[in-house]
């Protein structure tokens, strides 16, 4: 397998590594934060990265990477792009920074499923090599609820014993799994889901077409999910979602057999048709439900959803009706892919199921 053939785990189908971004967009706090403490002279060595997924964690972590080693101004995050520390960074070449991940298993070609501790002991090990060259070094951890419990220990111990001119930076996108001394040693910058306007200054800055105001409403504001989202055409299958929804309880058999060929299809670097499918499923579901206790979501994430939600999520008895169908289909469709059943006939059967369900 060439390099160019595996995977990267910490990269979102569709998208471009976070470290070629080139700045930060929406998290002008987290960015604020991070600076007053340069200014401040007070840097910690451990930076705990949260919010949502997709939300910008691994760009703003290659952001203060480049910072950090390019010796940036203290009033804003902006570094060179053609800077050759910046160009080492892109390239993974930069001596000064490592990078952990999920390792991929020499035996299958696949991506593990857990960091393990070897990772983290590579990490010990080059901390305590470039210590003698001196300056500053950074490593990113990503993502670092993904630690199996030996390599937290071990990374809690670099956290305890710092080596001087450290930095650790952690993207977390379930801080609550990490260990209580990690998160207590660590300073938290939380990055939050972003609005359509910030949405809409990402996606342009990534060269992604789509409606930012759908794409925001449909991926709660992770750019990681809009990315996806848009480079699988999520709009539109979200769309005809919709459709199917406009005579309930009647259903058009034919629209649900083209979405089940959907979802029979090959998996790609763009992501899993059968995935994407059962996920916007999912959502519809959840935004009827919570259209029941709310009212209709706005902005709309397709054509025609508030008319259509407001009329089968009437009120709070069709919200817990929805809900029950909710939990009930992400349940079934986890099970039939453990036992690899057909995409085509699983989606197929969760649509004419949801034909079924009671009306309000």
């Amino acid at each position: 397998m060439s390099d160019e053939d595996i995977p990267e785990p910490d990269r979102a189908p569709g998208a471009p590594h976070p470290r070629e971004a080139s700045q930060v967009l929406g998290q002008d706090q987290a960015v604020a934060d991070f600076l007053g403490a340069a200014r401040a002279d007070r840097l910690h060595h451990g930076w705990l990265l949260t919010g949502p997924r997709g939300t910008g964690k691994a760009t703003l972590a290659w952001a203060l990477a480049k910072w950090l080693l390019s010796g940036g101004a203290p009033d804003r995050l902006w570094t060179d792009p053609e800077a050759p520390v910046v160009r080492r960074i892109r390239a993974l070449s930069e001596p000064r920074l490592m990078l952990v991940r999920r390792p991929v298993d020499e035996k299958t070609g696949r991506i593990r499923t857990e960091i393990t501790v070897d990772e983290i002991r590579r990490l010990q090990s080059f901390f305590h090599m470039s210590a003698a060259e001196g300056g500053r070094r950074v490593a990113i951890i990503d993502a670092a609820d993904e630690m199996n419990l030996a390599a937290a220990n071990a990374l809690l111990k670099q956290l305890e014993e710092p080596p001087k001119g450290a930095v650790l930076i952690l993207v977390a996108h379930q801080p609550g799994r990490l260990l209580p001394t990690i998160r207590s040693r660590c300073r938290e910058l939380r990055l939050l889901p972003l609005d359509p306007d910030g949405m809409a200054a990402i996606l342009l800055d990534l060269g992604i077409e789509g409606d930012p105001a759908r794409l925001a409403a449909l991926s709660g504001g992770s750019v990681g999910e809009a990315v996806r989202l848009a480079g699988q055409g999520g709009l539109d299958l979200y769309q005809a979602i919709v459709r199917l929804f406009a005579d309930y309880p009647r259903i058009d058999r034919r629209a649900v057999a083209a979405l089940a060929d959907t979802a029979a299809g090959r998996p790609s670097a763009d992501g899993d048709p059968f995935d994407l499918i059962v996920t916007l499923i999912d959502r519809f579901l959840t935004r009827a439900a919570r259209a029941g206790l709310l009212g209709p979501p706005y902005p709309e994430a397709a054509e025609g959803e508030a008319e259509v939600l407001a009329r089968i999520a009437p009120d709070q008895r069709a919200a817990q009706l929805w809900a029950a169908a909710q939990a009930e289909l992400s349940a079934r469709a986890r099970l039939g892919r453990a036992v690899n059943l057909d995409p085509s006939a699983l989606v197929m059967d969760m649509l004419i199921g949801l034909a079924n369900q009671p009306a309000s």
